[in-house]
């Protein structure tokens, strides 16, 4: 296979960053409509459901397709058998896999949805394991055109899948309510919309794929079994520890899914009670996601950075990039976790029209800050050659969360559960933070920003709590809660950037990673 040039690389990875972006933007987004249609139970449905959808695409969109595009870039013999018969080994190792997981969560869905407490969720988690089928077909195709560089197949598939998907189960959802069906299969119409969604990405992967004649490689002969069985250890295990790492908040929402409701029932809540308390509980999911992608984003875009500084040994490179990736993060994911609390009450009536578990997501929110420290972590960590030591603190957390919830639940209810996860993130990080700090010094750097950090979230947090006062003598409903929260972020993000630009924490180039880059140099008072 040819080699493409770094720059083509560059462009491709930028290319990819945008339509993640895109894809977990209207992820986190589309919840919310779906969640005023449905209302807190409908919710809590579809969200025991969803951890099942979030695994399936975690595998077909980020680990796999990573290994796939490694072994299909790393063609040394330079034939075309060689290539060839690694794909196949690839798609039929991921066909099995594919098939192997439809299975248990098909024919297992009775047994997982009386584990949640709820067997009404039966036919949701049978339809959500169509997915799996369609693994091979993704992994496959987006693997191979990202080792040639090429993301625009993988970017379109990507954005055009969300974009259906979201689509359908809105549209699903105002249908089926206003017919006077049951919520739960008002779920199943929305797990449907995924996977027509999927159909629908996959279907654009073929269309390149038969631009490009890539399914010639299938009918080249001569793949034998030892080439087979090393090709796909390979992409086993190679491929779960890169899956592992990107599945950490969808982990954390399967803990909940299988504890939170029977916890609460088994502690003496009325059913009914039980279902809305954990729909409540769910108004956090899309705002944590939304909080860690805009944290995460802009740090994430160095990491392509560090890898290709790894690859040429550049070590004086690697700490600049390491330490900027961190401020960046610590900059941003402090900003947008403080924000979020100071306006979680205007931001929950907003959104979903009440203010019930407000207290509780002002805890979830906490997950922001330390969610994007493990997210940049695992990307310097995977770019520096680390991979096999994410897997361990990932379980490590997890297992923090499984005990809290079963600790937590029953004396202090869902916020049990908030406090479980927040704690899950901070071991997780810690022991994160300190892994990459035995690779390249960063304790210093975050010792160092720490008061000018605590000085801006502490200033944005009196100018809001007062700006908020101001609007005490109004009645509160969604649109004086638009409003206050709106009015509430520019104001909050203003007074913290500007905090941030006084202190002189960022340097020009830090700064140019940000929009309108350029403008924030000009307005920072310390840049020499």
């Amino acid at each position: 296979m040819p080699k493409q040039p770094a720059n083509q690389y560059m462009k491709g990875a930028l290319i990819l960053t945008v339509a993640a972006f895109i894809v977990k933007v209207l992820s986190a987004v589309y919840r919310v409509p779906y969640q005023n249609i449905v209302g807190d139970i409908g919710f809590y449905i579809y969200q025991q459901v969803y951890p099942i959808y979030g695994v399936g695409m975690i595998l077909a969109t980020s680990g796999f397709p990573v290994i796939i595009s490694k072994l299909a870039a790393e063609d040394g013999t330079g034939k075309r058998e060689y290539l060839a018969h690694r794909m196949q080994a690839a798609f039929i190792t991921l066909l099995l896999v594919g098939m192997g997981l439809f299975s248990f969560f098909f024919f297992g869905a009775n047994f997982l949805s009386t584990l949640m407490g709820d067997e009404q969720l039966t036919p949701l988690i049978q339809m959500s394991a169509f997915l799996f089928l369609l693994l091979p077909f993704f992994s496959i195709g987006r693997g191979y055109f990202q080792s040639l560089g090429e993301m625009t197949p993988t970017a379109a598939s990507q954005v055009t899948e969300q974009t259906v998907r979201v689509l359908i189960i809105i549209m699903a959802a105002i249908v089926l309510t206003n017919r006077g069906h049951s919520l739960y299969h008002v779920g199943t119409g929305a797990i449907a919309g995924s996977i027509i969604g999927g159909v629908v990405g996959v279907g654009i992967l073929i269309v390149y794929i038969l631009k490009r004649k890539v399914y010639t490689l299938f009918f080249i002969k001569g793949l034998s079994w030892k080439k087979f069985y090393k090709t796909a250890q390979i992409v086993l295990v190679h491929g779960a520890i890169f899956c592992l790492s990107s599945m950490l908040l969808i982990l954390f929402q399967f803990v909940d899914s299988f504890t939170i409701y029977t916890l609460l029932t088994d502690s003496g809540v009325e059913v009914e009670k039980a279902k809305a308390l954990k729909g409540i509980f769910d108004r956090g999911q899309p705002l944590i996601q939304l909080g860690t992608v805009v944290a995460s984003s802009f740090s994430l875009t160095l990491v392509p950075i560090v890898t290709a500084a790894w690859m040429k040994d550049n070590e004086t490179a690697i700490q600049m990039r390491t330490i900027q990736a961190i401020k960046i993060t610590t900059v941003i994911a402090t900003g947008a976790t403080i924000g979020l609390i100071n306006i979680i009450r205007p931001t929950n009536i907003m959104l979903f029209a009440n203010d019930r578990g407000s207290s509780v997501l002002s805890v979830l929110a906490l997950s922001i800050l330390f969610t994007s420290f493990i997210l940049i972590c695992i990307g310097i960590l995977q770019a520096l050659g680390h991979v096999f030591v994410i897997g361990k603190y990932l379980f490590i957390g997890l297992g923090i969360k499984i005990i809290g919830n079963y600790i937590g639940i029953p004396i202090l209810g869902t916020m049990g559960a908030a406090l479980s996860t927040v704690i899950g993130l901070v071991v997780m990080a810690v022991l994160l933070i300190g892994c990459l700090h035995k690779r390249v010094a960063i304790l210093q750097t975050i010792k160092t920003m720490t008061p000018s950090i605590c000085f801006a979230a502490i200033g944005m947090t009196l100018i809001l709590q007062l700006w908020f006062y101001l609007f005490s003598f109004l009645e509160i409903n969604r649109l004086t809660s638009l409003v206050r929260s709106l009015s509430g972020v520019a104001l909050g993000a203003g007074a913290y950037l500007w905090i941030i630009l006084k202190r002189g924490l960022l340097t020009e180039e830090e700064l140019s990673f940000f929009p309108f880059g350029n403008k924030l140099n000009r307005l920072n008072s310390k840049r020499k």
